[in-house]
């Protein structure tokens, strides 16, 4: 038996602090439509697809913040990709800057949605695991401020029906931690979709910011190995406005191996014909989870070894 979802990762090159959403959103579309024709039922865009990665700035204006987020999705200016998306029967995954008032206070999130071949969204992800700072670090060209603009997440890791299978979402930093893959990995998770945008230098260490890409797909790919699940992984890279983010959008199977790979640091749609059973075959053989886990000792391991984790 084979379940074949013909899937597209859309890398995205810069996005100027300047363009608009509408030249944004055309940008997509265009890479949706390119994806369909080559027989996609899927693509994959990536984290804050819509604007530049606007935490590299220490930002005081609350009017200048407010512009990078959506308070609506669908919104008047992305609207398009929903109505294209309907018309060609292709769904998708979507990053960008939410902004919700609740009782009257501002809450700001890091969120991805899975739109289905009929434009309505299936499921919503918000960023769990936010890196960065909250304030402005010394001596630094470009800041990484996502804990100052974004809280964490407050969804889950949750796994929907969809495309034919059991569909998960996380977002950038996510990917590095093992208990998002794991999460969705106990709800029998048959694809995850993320996007990044990835900076050199954002941690300050030459020696650990050299392995930036290395680092990229180890991390995904033991995602994808240890939980016998397909690993979409979309990156906004190239040089925006001064800083360079890395490329490497991949497609990853259930195996760990990479079967589709960017070449450049620009638009590129990359396609993979993943078969959603090659999962199956791993989780009823190395990690059969049933047969093989065993939770119920993890806890007296870590009180032997003196590991306890302190109370928060």
């Amino acid at each position: 038996m084979m379940r074949k979802l013909i899937t597209a990762a859309a890398q995205m090159g810069p996005i100027a602090k300047l363009e608009t959403r509408a030249d944004t959103v055309g940008r997509l579309l265009e890479m949706m439509r390119e994806a369909k024709g080559r027989g996609c039922e899927l693509v994959v865009f990536t984290e804050l697809a819509l604007t530049t990665f606007f935490p590299r700035w220490m930002i005081e204006d609350e009017a200048e913040l407010d512009s990078y987020y959506e308070t609506e999705m669908p919104s008047a200016a992305t609207q398009p990709l929903f109505d294209e998306a309907k018309k060609l029967g292709i769904g998708f995954y979507l990053g960008y800057a939410e902004l919700r008032v609740e009782n009257g206070v501002k809450r700001r999130f890091n969120t991805s949605i899975l739109v289905n071949q009929k434009a309505q969204i299936i499921s919503t992800y918000r960023k769990v695991h936010l890196p960065g700072h909250s304030e402005p670090q010394p001596g630094r060209d470009f800041q990484h401020l996502e804990k100052r603009y974004f809280e964490p997440g407050d969804l889950g890791f949750p796994v929907v029906k969809g495309f034919g299978g059991n569909m998960g979402m996380a977002i950038c930093n996510d990917r590095r931690w093992p208990e998002t893959y794991r999460v969705m990995g106990l709800q029998d998770v048959e694809m995850v979709m993320l996007g990044y945008n990835t900076p050199f230098g954002h941690v300050g260490e030459q020696a650990m910011d050299s392995l930036t890409l290395f680092h990229n797909h180890l991390s995904m790919q033991a995602g994808a190995y240890q939980n016998a699940t397909w690993v979409v992984g979309t990156a906004k890279c190239g040089n925006e406005e001064g800083s360079k983010m890395g490329g490497q959008s991949v497609i990853i199977a259930p195996s760990g191996e990479i079967v589709a790979q960017a070449v450049t640091v620009e638009d590129e749609v990359i396609t993979a014909a993943c078969d959603l059973d090659l999962g199956k075959r791993y989780k009823e053989t190395v990690f059969d989870f049933a047969a093989h886990r065993r939770p119920e000792h993890y806890g007296l391991i870590v009180e032997r070894t003196g590991a306890i984790p302190p109370k928060s």
